[in-house]
């Protein structure tokens, strides 16, 4: 008897998945727990595994955007058909999949969706940094050129300097003057070493072209999908339902960074993980929490709901978004439990190797832009919640004792809270109660 395959609900706020790669071929006989496809969501690419025994046959193509419930297969018994009706699932992926799936440029390895990025499953781009394969030199054989952790595979078996396809070598600067005169270059000959194409090549080619009429370049089109959609569908909701309004404040770091280095001296031998300047803010947020709860809430209901649990949201940038993976129950963790947990949260981030209970929970959250060179920002409240932290950069600053200037650290603290759950002198006190655990940081390690 055919069994379904349906896309899995991955968390309460998924809308939609898309099918990232298939990991078996029609046909294959999977049981229970074996992986059958990965799934990207707007928070996390995950593999989603069989929950049954058969022959799996796909209904619908990579690339293809549907909604948790909707059926993507089957799996069936040997000489078993395939149910009727089957055909009109096997759709086309909708035109903004079809957009992003755009066929390589002929001779150019890497190719490059519409948005600029390089067109490959997230599982292909991880498994090329384990391995140490340069992405941007492969071929995809995937649906539309798209580059999948076979290829990865193969060309990480093969070696380096093992011959592929010939790819064409072209570098920024020949690429910046074949656009300029309008020369493809997939038929330019390549005189260079190695198939490496040199700017007389480009020069021969444009010369050797009939004069064109100049066409206008089009404007670069990024669709609203994804990640970046859902990242510009909940700020702009942010805005619109919330009251937000931003306090900010200098913090007093000379005593914090002298701690850090301390900590970075004994820690650092002991084998414990050694606190980032983040992790002692996250710290004093968390702990000045427990006095000032209002901005540990949410509203919703036409009622404001005070959390009873502490959840650190860390905001992790990241080439196509945002994620914000959470610290459960921060104001209970020791610094060091914080600066581990922090770690691996960043690094799951960066990596993709997130689960979605490290990005759900949230009621608090804090940002930093200091490695940017951010001194001040107005941080979006993450819906759901009432309050975020903004966190600058560690900079020298001058304080004056009588008539003596003295050398100091400060950082600015931004905090953006939503005037409906909390007023401003109480989100004036919780940053006051913040800057003193800063200024007193042996407080952080109680």
């Amino acid at each position: 008897m055919a069994v379904e395959v349906v896309i899995p609900k991955l968390g309460l706020t998924m809308e939609t998945g898309v099918i990232e790669e298939w990991l078996v071929a029609p046909g294959t006989a999977v049981k229970p727990g074996d992986p059958l496809l990965r799934l990207g969501t707007d928070k996390v690419d995950a593999e989603v595994e069989a929950e049954g025994s058969g022959l799996f046959h796909p209904a619908v193509q990579p690339g293809a955007e549907l909604p948790p419930g909707a059926l993507i297969g089957w799996l069936l018994e040997a000489g078993e058909e395939i149910p009727s009706g089957a055909a009109a699932l096997e759709e086309p992926p909708p035109p903004h999949i079809q957009a992003e799936a755009m066929a390589p440029v002929v001779g150019e390895p890497g190719a490059l969706t519409r948005t600029g990025r390089l067109f490959a499953s997230p599982n292909a781009r991880r498994v090329a940094r384990e391995h140490g394969v340069d992405i941007t030199q492969l071929n995809g054989t995937g649906p539309g050129g798209r580059i999948i952790t076979a290829d990865v595979l193969d060309a990480s078996a093969a070696g380096p300097g093992t011959p592929g396809p010939a790819p064409m070598v072209v570098s920024p600067l020949v690429r910046r003057d074949a656009a300029a005169a309008g020369v493809d270059l997939g038929t330019v000959v390549a005189t260079g070493p190695g198939g490496k194409v040199l700017r007389s090549d480009v020069a021969a080619a444009a010369s050797a072209q009939a004069p064109a009429t100049p066409v206008p370049a089009a404007a670069q089109v990024i669709p609203l999908t994804g990640m970046r959609g859902v990242i510009a569908s909940r700020m702009h909701a942010s805005l619109q339902e919330m009251a937000q309004l931003t306090l900010g404040t200098e913090a007093v770091m000379d005593a914090a960074v002298a701690l850090r280095a301390q900590l970075k001296e004994q820690w650092g031998q002991a084998g414990i993980p050694v606190p980032t300047i983040t992790d002692l803010v996250v710290r004093a947020a968390a702990l000045a929490l427990r006095e000032h709860p209002r901005l540990n809430a949410s509203v919703h209901d036409d009622a404001i709901h005070v959390q009873p649990q502490i959840n650190v949201g860390l905001a992790v940038a990241l080439e196509d978004g945002l994620l914000v993976p959470v610290i459960k129950s921060a104001d209970q963790l020791p610094l060091s439990a914080i600066a581990a947990e922090s770690r691996r949260l960043a690094q799951g981030a960066r990596t993709g190797r997130l689960s979605l209970p490290d990005l759900e929970g949230g009621t608090f959250t804090v940002s930093t832009l200091g490695s940017y060179g951010i001194d001040f920002f107005t941080p979006v409240i993450t819906p759901g919640q009432v309050a975020i932290l903004g966190v600058g950069r560690l900079r020298d600053s001058v304080r004056w004792e009588d008539a003596s200037p003295v050398r100091t650290q400060v950082m600015t603290l931004s905090i953006t809270f939503d005037h409906r759950a909390v007023d401003g002198a109480p989100t004036a006190d919780y940053l006051r109660s913040v800057l003193a655990r800063l200024a007193n940081p042996l407080s952080l390690l109680a």
